[in-house]
C-alpha cells in the first residue's frame, strides 16, 4: 500500500486546506487518483471512524474530516472521470420527505464517501418519486434514508413502498438511521439494516454488498 501520510494526516486532522494541496502535489508528483483514495483517503476515513467508536472523536472531527475529505474527492472526480473510472460502489442517500435535518446524513455521506464510495445525495425532504427516480437514474447498490423526527419515520416506508411500487426494490439495499430509529422498525417497514452512526453504516453496507457478492 503506497500511503501518502501528508493526504491521510491531513484528512485526519480535518484540515481541509492541507488535505486539498496534499492531493495537489501527490497529483504533481505522478500518483493515481484511484491510488490515492484506495491507499491513503479511505484508511484516514476508517481511522476517523475508529476514534469515533471509541470516543475519542465526536460529531465536529467527523464533519471536519468529511469536509477535507471531501475536498480531496472533488479534485479527483474530474480525473476519474476523464480516465473512464468509476468508484465500485454507488450509493444514493437523503433525509425523506417532510424533514429538513441533515447533520447526521452529512456525517454518514462524508463517511461513505471515505470509504470510496460514489455518493449521491438529494438533500432534504426527500419525496418517496424522487428517491425512485434517482434509482432509475444512477442504478445506485444501496439507498440510505435519514430522519430525525418521529413524525417522519413514516415516510421511510413510504419510500420502501415507492420503491417496490416501482419495480426497483429487488435492486438496491435499503439502509435507514437517525435519533428515533431503531432496528426494529427498519425490520417491520422492510428495510435491509440500520445503524445509529456514520461508521457503522459504512460497515453494514460493505456487509450487504459482501452477501450479494457471495
Amino acid at each position: 500500500m503506497a500511503l501518502d501520510r501528508n493526504i491521510y494526516e491531513a484528512i485526519l486532522n480535518g484540515d481541509a486546506k492541507q488535505a486539498y494541496a496534499a492531493t495537489q502535489a501527490a497529483l504533481a508528483a505522478g500518483a493515481e487518483p484511484m491510488t490515492l483514495i484506495q491507499d491513503s483517503m479511505v484508511p484516514a476515513m476508517d481511522a476517523v471512524g475508529k476514534l469515533f467508536e471509541c470516543e475519542e472523536y465526536f460529531v465536529p472531527e467527523l464533519l471536519l474530516a468529511g469536509r477535507a475529505m471531501k475536498t480531496s474527492i472533488e479534485l479527483l472526480k474530474p480525473l476519474l472521470s476523464a480516465a473512464g473510472q468509476k468508484m465500485a460502489v454507488r450509493v444514493i442517500i437523503g433525509t425523506v420527505k417532510g424533514d429538513l435535518h441533515d447533520i447526521g446524513k452529512n456525517i454518514v455521506a462524508s463517511m461513505m464517501e471515505g470509504s470510496g464510495f460514489e455518493v449521491i445525495d438529494l438533500g432534504t425532504d426527500v419525496t418517496p418519486e424522487k428517491f425512485v427516480n434517482a434509482v432509475r437514474e444512477s442504478n445506485p447498490h444501496v439507498v440510505c434514508l435519514s430522519a430525525l423526527l418521529t413524525v417522519t419515520m413514516p415516510a421511510m416506508k413510504s419510500t420502501i413502498d415507492a420503491l417496490e411500487t416501482a419495480g426497483v426494490r429487488a435492486q438496491v439495499k435499503v439502509l435507514v438511521g437517525g435519533a428515533p430509529v431503531t432496528s426494529q422498525y427498519a425490520r417491520e417497514i422492510g428495510a435491509d439494516g440500520y445503524s445509529d452512526n456514520a461508521s457503522g453504516a459504512v460497515s453494514l453496507v460493505k456487509e450487504l454488498l459482501g452477501q450479494l457478492a457471495a
